[in-house]
């Protein structure tokens, strides 16, 4: 049961990351379909940038520093990632293109990016393998409390993870804060509800949809770096991302657009994700069904929110919609 649990936490960090990372934009009145795109640029920028820091330090863990192999890949990640969010942001605010179309655009853009670039990386490595091992940044990324081992179960379940799982929770928390006790949250979730109104009340939308949807996305790319170190202990294979990316947009509705609610999802939908893994004895089939639970668990969630109708359940008024300044 343990190691169920830590495995779900796992699973769960990646679309922690997105979910919190879509909040934050949502908040402003974007919806970004664009994030499973975005949080796959972030991890293979994230391993491009570790790729080349170990071939500069020529393979040799000795070599490599252990604060700069956890800090490249990150900038990597957050630039890489931010800049796609910068994208969005300049096509839906500044070109007033369809927020949908332009997000789906990102995702396709961003997986067929990362491909690429995850392909010429595996052609230069010459592996028999169609992957990228990372496997000494990985180390660096995954180094635990030197006393966890020492205090059994608790250890274990508490005190055994990447540091970026506790900068996951550290995030969604700090961003709750922000968005119900600080100036700053009322005026974005302002421009959500109601741009036109912010607008006239002397509020900046167009800032406050540029920073968001870009702090958003550097957030959500996190995701993508999470899921390459530590789940995947550095192992950077192509479309091997999977859906997380669609199901971090789920937990969004999932968690009512409260990033302290994304915590518990997350860990709800990692368990209900791996727990096809836990089912080989009944069959391909069934196993195929357990992979349906997070988004059925969503689609109950949706049902019940819709039909109370309470106000703080639904999401920002103006989510997906575009905001002529001229039309105020």
């Amino acid at each position: 049961m343990i190691a169920y649990i830590v495995r779900a936490i796992l699973i769960g960090v990646p679309m922690l990351f997105g979910a919190t990372g879509e909040i934050l934009t949502e908040k402003s009145g974007h919806l970004n379909l664009g994030i499973p795109g975005i949080m796959y640029v972030g991890a293979i920028s994230g391993v491009t940038g570790s790729f080349l820091y170990e071939n500069a330090c020529g393979n040799d863990i000795a070599n490599m520093s252990p604060f700069l192999a956890v800090l490249i890949p990150l900038l990597c990640c957050i630039l890489g990632s931010a800049l796609m969010g910068l994208v969005y942001s300049f096509f839906t605010v500044t070109l007033r293109a369809n927020q949908n179309v332009t997000g789906l655009a990102i995702t396709t853009f961003g997986i067929g990016l990362g491909n690429f670039f995850g392909a010429s990386l595996i052609k230069l490595v010459d592996s028999d393998m169609p992957s990228v091992a990372l496997t000494k940044t990985s180390r660096f990324f995954c180094t635990k409390l030197p006393f966890a081992d020492d205090l059994g179960w608790f250890g274990e379940l508490f005190l055994s993870f990447d540091f970026l799982t506790y900068t996951a929770i550290i995030i969604a928390i700090i961003a709750s804060v922000v968005l119900t006790k600080t100036r700053v949250g009322l005026n974005l979730r302002a421009v959500g509800e109601s741009p036109a109104t912010a607008d006239a009340a002397g509020i900046n939308v167009t800032k406050y949809k540029y920073v968001a949807t870009c702090i958003g996305s550097a957030i959500a790319g996190l995701g993508g770096i999470q899921y390459v170190m530590a789940y995947a202990n550095g192992s950077w294979s192509n479309d091997a991302f999977g859906d997380r990316g669609w199901m971090a947009i789920a937990l969004v509705i999932f968690a009512l657009w409260k990033p302290y609610m994304a915590i518990i999802g997350a860990f709800v939908f990692g368990a209900l994700f791996n727990a096809n893994t836990y089912a080989v004895g009944l069959g391909v089939e069934t196993q195929e069904l357990f992979k349906m639970l997070p988004y059925v668990v969503t689609i109950i969630v949706l049902v019940f929110t819709s039909m109370r109708k309470k106000r703080e359940h639904q999401p920002p008024a103006h989510l997906g919609l575009p905001y002529f300044r001229e039309e105020r």
